[in-house]
């Protein structure tokens, strides 16, 4: 008799769990994309070149919405009568950048909400803190693809989450961003040929100027000879 129980069980449970994987995997927010996918080809010209190693897994299961799903991000999205704002479910100020600041722009790449409000919201409020600036030099060279990658974006939001990022970022760490900036450089200067964004992009390169000092200059002109310096 238990025998018989045990087998009717596992034939239970079989189906259980093909039905709970069609139901996990149905609500995903990736998944639409297979059907999208020939589409965006022109902009995968733009970003194998430009996004970062484990861009490959984040196209296909967007790892920030993996990552948030798994409650992953100390904070969300609490919708308010005028606007949202981030609730955070510790102190920002005890939550490591390592790995954080890195997935939050990650983030800044996702196309949906609220996705897209957590990720810029996230990384412009950790950036706030005491203490910002010695936390967030380290990961440079793992942020700097990062961003690079969301400036190559053929999406205009993710492409204006990235400046308002990088401004953010500059303020924070200052020079020490010269040493990755011109990796950042061709990506701006192609969209500084676009009239939507000509006057948001240079006055990003000001902001960098600004938070980079002198020798920022010198960088940017290297690869866009037209700016002009905001110094006197």
């Amino acid at each position: 008799g238990s025998n018989v129980l045990r087998m009717s069980s596992h034939i239970q449970i079989k189906p259980k769990t093909a039905a709970q994987k069609s139901k996990t995997s149905s609500p995903l927010p990736c998944s639409p994309e297979p059907a999208v996918k020939p589409q965006p080809k022109p902009s995968d010209k733009l970003n194998p070149k430009t996004i970062n190693p484990f861009g490959a897994y984040s196209r296909s299961t967007s790892a920030f919405a993996a990552i948030y799903a798994k409650g992953g991000i100390p904070c969300r999205l609490v919708h308010g009568s005028v606007k949202h704002k981030l609730q955070w479910e510790c102190l920002p100020e005890t939550v490591p950048f390592d790995p954080l600041l890195v997935t939050l722009a990650e983030g800044l790449r996702e196309t949906k909400h609220p996705y897209t409000f957590v990720s810029k919201e996230g990384f412009r409020e950790l950036l706030l803190v005491e203490g910002a600036t010695e936390k967030a030099i380290p990961l440079l060279p793992r942020l700097v693809p990062v961003l690079k990658a969301t400036l190559a974006h053929a999406d205009d939001e993710v492409f204006g989450r990235g400046l308002d990022a990088l401004v953010q970022l500059s303020a924070v760490v200052g020079p020490s961003l010269n040493d990755h900036l011109k990796h950042l450089l061709t990506n701006l200067s192609r969209r500084l040929m676009d009239k939507k964004f000509r006057e948001k992009v240079t006055v990003t390169l000001q902001k960098l100027e600004q938070y980079g000092g002198k020798a920022t200059v010198a960088i940017i002109k290297s690869k866009i000879p037209t700016y002009c310096s905001i110094a006197p």
